[in-house]
C-alpha cells in the first residue's frame, strides 16, 4: 500500500469506531446488553478511567495520559510512514493511532470511552470486561508493529 493511503485508513478505522459508539450511545441504555454471536454481546459501558476503570476518579489525570499516550502513537505512526520499508509496522502503527485517537477523542467529548463489546466466558470478573473496535485495533497494531519490528531486517514492505 502506498504511504499516503495509512493515514486515510487510520481515519476511516477512527471513524468506524465513532460511528459504531455513537450508535450504541443513541440506541441501547447504559447497562443494557444484546446477545450478538457465539459468546460476544453489545453492551454500553461508559469507562471515565483508563482499562478496567483504573484512575476513573481522576478525569485529569486520565485524559493527560491519553493524549500522552496519542501523541506517542501518532509520532510513532509519522516515523513508520517516513521509512520506505516496514509495510507490517506501518499497518500496526496505523492501527494503533486509529484506536489511540477514538478513545482519547471519547475521553475529552463524552467525558468518558464508550465501550460496547463483551465475551461471556470464563470467570465472572472477565466476562463483565468491556471493549470497543478502538481497543482491537490498538491490541492488533501492538502485535503487527512488533511483528514489523521483528522482521526489520528482512523486506517486508
Amino acid at each position: 500500500m502506498k504511504r499516503r493511503w495509512y493515514p486515510a485508513v487510520a481515519a476511516g478505522l477512527f471513524a468506524a469506531d465513532q460511528a459504531v459508539k455513537t450508535g450504541v450511545s443513541q440506541n441501547m441504555d447504559k447497562g443494557a446488553e444484546k446477545k450478538l454471536a457465539g459468546k460476544a454481546v453489545l453492551r454500553r459501558v461508559e469507562n471515565r478511567g483508563l482499562c478496567l476503570g483504573l484512575l476513573s476518579g481522576s478525569p485529569a489525570v486520565v485524559r493527560g495520559l491519553s493524549a500522552a499516550a496519542s501523541g506517542i502513537v501518532t509520532v510513532l505512526f509519522g516515523a513508520a510512514l517516513a521509512g520506505r520499508k516496514g509495510a507490517c509496522r506501518k499497518a500496526g502503527y496505523t492501527m494503533m493511532a486509529a484506536g489511540a485517537w477514538s478513545n482519547t477523542f471519547d475521553r475529552f467529548a463524552r467525558g468518558h470511552v464508550v465501550d460496547y463489546i463483551g465475551f461471556r466466558a470464563g470467570a465472572q470478573k472477565f466476562a463483565k470486561i468491556t471493549y470497543n473496535l478502538g481497543d482491537f485495533f490498538i491490541a492488533a497494531g501492538a502485535l503487527l508493529a512488533a511483528l514489523g519490528s521483528l522482521w526489520s531486517g528482512k523486506s517486508d514492505g
